[in-house]
C-alpha cells in the first residue's frame, strides 16, 4: 500500500488565528505539505493554531509524531496548538499518547474558537 499525502488548507478565521484544515491521510508522506501549511500560519502572524481533523481519513504513528513535531515548534514559537473534528478514535490515541495534555480538543470549529 502507497501512503498517500494529506492535503493542508490553511485559513486565517480571526487576528492571529488560523485553521489548518487535513484532508485525506496523516502519515510521514505528509511532512513536507504539514511543515508548509504551519509555517504559512506564522507568516500571517498567527498566535493560535486550530487543526481541522474532520476531512481526516487515517493516521498513523508517523502522523501523530509530524503532531508532536509542530507542537514543539508552536512551543518555541509561542504559539497555542488546538484541535477539532477527532474522530472517538483519534481521541482515544490523543488520550492515550497525552497529546490532550498538550493540543486542546473541541467539538468543533465555533467551539475552538470560543476556547481562543
Amino acid at each position: 500500500m502507497s501512503e498517500t499525502q494529506a492535503a493542508m488548507q490553511v485559513r486565517k478565521v480571526a487576528d492571529s488565528v488560523s485553521v489548518i484544515d487535513i484532508t485525506g491521510e496523516l502519515t510521514g508522506a505528509s511532512e513536507e505539505a504539514l511543515a508548509e501549511a504551519y509555517a504559512r500560519t506564522g507568516a500571517e502572524g498567527g498566535k493560535v493554531v486550530i487543526l481541522n481533523f474532520t476531512g481526516l481519513d487515517y493516521m498513523n504513528s508517523s502522523g501523530i509524531g509530524l503532531l508532536v513535531t509542530m507542537l514543539i515548534r508552536a512551543q518555541r514559537h509561542g504559539q497555542k496548538l488546538m484541535a477539532y473534528g477527532l474522530s472517538d478514535h483519534y481521541r482515544q490515541i490523543f488520550g492515550l499518547t497525552r497529546l490532550d495534555e498538550a493540543i486542546a480538543l473541541y467539538d468543533d470549529e465555533a467551539a475552538a474558537l470560543a476556547g481562543v
